[in-house]
């Protein structure tokens, strides 16, 4: 095992030289290349001052330069040993210890190093509030569908599942920020960014004016998880379809009559009608644990509706608030993809092993059913989820260029838009270089999962 990561980390670097490498040489044998007067163009200044900012970025990037020995120069800057150079840009000698630098960004004017720190957080945020609800959807849809193969919740969930994976990401942020961030329609949500400027000043926490709206709020949120997750739980099975179904269409007539003008009569039967049988076929079809998640969910969501305009404008969401607002529309768009596709997955998986010999042999000497999907074929399910799973680490840093551009949010994905159109040589390179890395480390830990998850698999 220690010689395959030796030899797997060893392979790293010829690998992501050739990355850099090809990218570079598709930005330079683009129209216009990697030059002075690119970065100028467009500047209305007098030829004098064009031509001493042109020996500038010259000078400071090496512009002028052949292309070689430009990405040579960029790979000596990246590499903590390598030859120096003086502030003239002469060569001084070699050294083992110059310690590395990703240059200067020639969109910003900054360090990219810099930039990376400031917009890594924001990508962070955003994957780390959407891959646990895509790996929590997505398990507990793919195990039921496999367990229930062909019955009414496999059918309906694959079908929902296909729906939901035909839908373009960018089609699905436009119509979310249409219906529910614009003034036509409900809106609940901001538009753009991660913050208003008015939160800023905030406190961080949500406060209240009077004791008696938190208290309110608090009893709300916990008084509805408790009573819908039990209804969920506990309630024969007509009893609580028919009661989420009446529940659906009274929060289908409740948004209906908050739209602008109260909503015309075909509105109000339109979201009755799809509210109440989404609620019911939720109520009949899922499983105890998702059911039970699920109506909790939407009991903490009603109760703190409810203790919202029981309590008046005493309260004050604060800096939090104000965040989690921002952050609900593009988790949404960037989760529902991403669950729709795994779901498929882990049925399909689950399904390979159900019917198994091992999965027979351990019911045959009376091991339970339970522990049988859990201990045995969901273990060797995982195979083909830790495969899809090694590209999550360059995803939570490389960041959703479609997402993050509709939602106008600083993340990585909208900075690797600014500088590939902005031609940022030492921006775009040191981008590639950050993703490729945590791709190829991705696969190995990827690789290290699969001994972990199948004892067969080894790598001595």
């Amino acid at each position: 095992m220690i010689t395959y990561l030796v030899r797997r980390i060893l392979l790293m670097f010829p690998t992501l030289i050739g990355i850099t490498l090809v990218v570079f040489l598709v930005m330079a044998a683009s129209p216009g290349g990697i030059s002075a007067q690119h970065l100028i163009e467009g500047q209305n200044l007098e030829p004098q001052a064009k031509k001493a900012l042109e020996d500038y970025y010259n000078r400071l990037y090496g512009l002028d330069q052949p292309a070689p020995l430009q990405y040579l120069r960029w790979l000596n800057n990246i590499s903590p040993a390598g030859f120096t150079f003086d502030e003239n840009h002469r060569l001084t000698g070699f050294s083992l210890f110059k310690g590395s630098d990703l240059g200067t960004s020639f969109r910003f004017g900054r360090p990219v190093l810099d930039l990376v720190a400031e917009r890594v957080p924001i990508t962070l945020l955003l994957n780390l509030l959407s891959l646990p609800l895509v790996y929590a959807v997505a398990i507990g849809i793919g195990v039921r569908a496999a367990r229930e193969r062909g019955d009414a919740f496999d059918v309906v969930s694959g079908g929902v599942m296909l729906a939901l994976w035909s839908v373009p990401t960018m089609l699905a942020g436009i119509l979310l920020l249409g219906f529910f961030a614009s003034e036509q329609y409900w809106h609940w949500f901001p538009t753009a960014g991660l913050n208003r400027r008015e939160a800023l000043d905030m406190a961080f926490l949500p406060h209240w004016h009077h004791p008696r709206a938190g208290l309110a709020l608090l009893g709300g949120m916990s008084g509805g998880m408790v009573l819908l997750a039990a209804a969920g739980r506990w309630l024969p099975w007509r009893v609580r379809v028919a009661v989420m179904g009446v529940l659906g269409a009274g929060l289908g007539f409740a948004m209906a009559n908050a739209l602008p003008g109260g909503g015309g009569a075909l509105v109000h039967a339109a979201l009755m009608l799809v509210l109440g049988s989404a609620l019911g076929a939720f109520a009949g079809l899922a499983g105890n644990a998702l059911r039970t998640w699920g109506f909790g969910l939407l009991g903490v969501l009603l109760g703190a509706w409810i203790s919202r305009h029981w309590g008046g404008d005493e309260w004050t969401g604060g800096f939090l608030a104000d965040r989690l607002l921002h952050l609900v529309l593009p988790v949404i768009c960037l989760s529902y993809g991403g669950f729709a596709f795994l779901s498929k997955l882990v049925r399909t998986s689950m399904l390979e092993n159900l019917l198994s010999d091992f999965a027979r042999t351990a019911r045959a000497k009376g091991v339970r059913e339970h522990d049988v999907l859990w201990r045995h074929v969901f273990r060797n399910g995982l195979l083909p989820l830790i495969t899809v799973s090694a590209g999550i680490l360059p995803a939570m840093l490389g960041g959703s260029v479609i997402v993050e551009t509709i939602f106008s949010i600083d993340g990585m994905g909208k900075l690797a838009v600014e500088a590939v159109k902005g031609r940022d040589r030492e921006l775009v390179l040191s981008l590639t270089l950050i993703s490729g890395f945590l791709t190829l480390v991705g696969y190995l830990v990827a690789d290290l999962c699969y001994a972990v998850a199948d004892p067969r698999v080894s790598y001595e």
